[in-house]
């Protein structure tokens, strides 16, 4: 009997924290995701900043000026492009972490009904068979 309960017990516990459990491994994946690429990101703007600190250094006169200034505009456009791409793909993960959290949160919503529509069809036995030992209870004394 108490094999039993101890068993109830587990079961219920394990039901009740893995709605919790999924939920964070879901947000750790996207934590993980989210940091890998904006470590990629940095990566690639800072390596673009140096390349342009490594070539206005090499400016020594009027025409490496005026090449480093056409290269300076071309760059910029790069890097506006590049900075679209990355919102672009933020948003896209935005938008599939925000999916997955809908089904991880509709499952469970189709989960607790479940739970509910048992609970509700059980109640009655239960009470009864409450009253019943409680009538056997008032019987012995």
């Amino acid at each position: 009997m108490q094999d039993k309960m101890i068993e109830n017990f587990n079961e219920q516990t394990r039901q009740f924290f893995e709605p919790m459990r999924k939920l964070n491994s879901l947000m750790l994946d996207n934590m993980e995701k989210l940091s890998q690429y904006q470590m990629e990101s940095m990566k690639r703007y800072s390596q673009l900043g140096t390349e342009r600190l490594r070539d206005a250094s090499e400016v020594s006169d009027t025409d490496s000026m005026q090449a480093f200034s056409a290269r300076q505009a071309e760059v910029m456009n790069q890097l506006s492009q590049q900075m679209l791409e990355d919102a672009k793909a933020l948003s896209e993960m935005s938008l599939e972490f925000k999916a997955e959290l809908e089904t991880l949160f509709a499952e469970q919503a189709k989960l607790a009904e479940k739970v509910a529509a048992k609970a509700a069809s059980g109640e009655p036995q239960k009470a009864e068979t409450a009253k019943a030992t409680s009538a056997r209870g008032a019987s012995k004394s």
